[in-house]
């Protein structure tokens, strides 16, 4: 049984035998050698950040890109937004090629249809809160009155109204992040980019900064690229999520694929420790429903067991579970949470 859309999504943003290599002579290697080895690269003194990587980002999904540190995942992104040059490939930006734009078009491209956020947060010092989500749509040329009433809004939506006023060395640093993310969305992105965004904040804040992301993506709707080195993070906010090794891409899939179905033996030692309960939905452990039965207590199909094993273990019968529509497509017990919990299922 399958509730998942079977539509095909529009595709938003797409790569496909994408190389990045750094060195002289990167191009010249690539034109007689079309599919090197990581081996292959080594040897010819080169190094190769990105090795034929295919990806599709899908409208309005939060799709993960992840990897050890080296693996190519930064490097990634800075080539889908080219703000570094492949070697070679194609990029498709709402099925236009992105490495054919001038110069010009890519700064408008830049400025009116994608938003980045990095690790580190790039506050502009001498401007308040209001000043930095509004430079954006200054540069855009967007008069004042305009631009600070975007900004306001855009503030309000991120949890800081009030501190409009305030400068970045006056916020903490979940707050600085905070006006990052603001600053990015000010523009209205089409296609958002976010490189390790959370991983220089405390761990109470970055959990709380990825509570907020949820929330905002739940309001947004973006299409997204999140890159993260942290598998946890990964499967908290991943729609889908992409595995990268030495520059290639080794696997793409759902948080569930990759750890219950995983492509080589690095993707399973890469996720042998994670938690079933985080990842496994209740779609996993459904069984048919009880006919004529009348269910007190329903679930979704989509959530995760994780979530709402306490609710389901503290009841005496067990759940309806509902898909997206409301519709119960069958149940859920007691035994069928304790065997994931437990590592028996």
């Amino acid at each position: 049984m399958d509730i998942r859309d079977s539509a095909p999504k529009k595709v938003k943003l797409s790569c496909s035998n994408l190389w990045k290599l750094f060195g002289q002579g990167a191009d010249r290697f690539l034109s007689t050698n079309k599919n090197p080895s990581h081996q292959a690269v080594v040897d010819a003194g080169l190094i190769g950040a990105v090795r034929g990587v295919n990806i599709e980002i899908h409208e309005g999904e939060i799709f993960i890109i992840m990897g050890l540190s080296g693996s190519g995942k930064s490097t990634v992104v800075r080539c889908l937004s080219r703000l570094i040059e492949p070697t070679c490939g194609e990029i498709l930006f709402d099925g236009s090629n992105l490495l054919e734009a001038s110069a010009k078009e890519l700064i408008e491209i830049r400025r009116h249809k994608m938003g980045m956020v990095f690790q580190h947060f790039a506050l502009l010092p001498h401007l308040t809160v209001l000043g930095n989500v509004a430079f954006p749509l200054e540069i855009q040329g967007v008069d004042r009155k305009t631009r600070e009433q975007r900004a306001i809004e855009i503030i309000e939506l991120v949890g800081l109204e009030g501190r409009e006023a305030y400068y970045p060395r006056e916020l903490s640093g979940g707050q600085q992040q905070r006006v990052g993310i603001a600053r990015s969305l000010a523009v209205e992105p089409d296609i958002w980019f976010l490189d390790e965004p959370f991983s220089a904040l405390d761990p109470l804040i970055r959990r709380e900064m990825q509570d907020e992301f949820l929330r905002l993506q739940s309001v947004l709707k973006k299409s997204i690229a999140f890159i993260t080195h942290d598998f946890d993070e990964a499967i908290r906010l991943a729609d889908r999520m992409a595995i990268m090794k030495d520059g290639e891409v080794i696997q793409v899939g759902t948080p569930e694929d990759l750890v219950m179905r995983p492509a080589t033996e690095y993707v399973a030692e890469f996720t042998k420790d994670v938690p079933r309960a985080k990842v496994l939905t209740v779609m996993s452990i459904v069984h048919d429903a009880r006919e004529g039965h009348a269910y007190d207590n329903f679930v979704l199909a989509t959530d995760k067991i994780d979530a709402v094993a306490e609710r389901v273990l503290d009841a005496k019968h067990g759940f309806g579970v509902q898909d997206e529509s409301g519709r119960i497509i069958g149940e859920v017990n007691q035994e069928d949470v304790t065997r994931i919990l437990i590592g028996r299922g």
